[in-house]
């Protein structure tokens, strides 16, 4: 092996992102998207209270 050895490698440089410019349509969309994740998590915690669905779902029978 070479000389390093032991211990964490250092991670490869990457390169240095680009300043881009966004546009008004960009931005809008940017804001749509931020009230659809905000929309999906309210109704995430709102449904994660409940209990367990009853009479839903696929009945197995006791039989093999």
């Amino acid at each position: 092996m070479s000389g390093r050895q032991g211990g964490k490698l250092k991670p490869l440089k990457s390169k240095k992102k680009k300043q881009v410019e966004l546009d008004d349509d960009d931005l809008s969309f940017k804001q749509k998207q931020r009230e659809e994740q905000a929309k999906l998590k309210e109704l995430r915690a709102k449904a994660g209270g409940k209990g367990p669905l009853l009479g839903g779902g696929i009945k197995k029978s006791g039989k093999k």
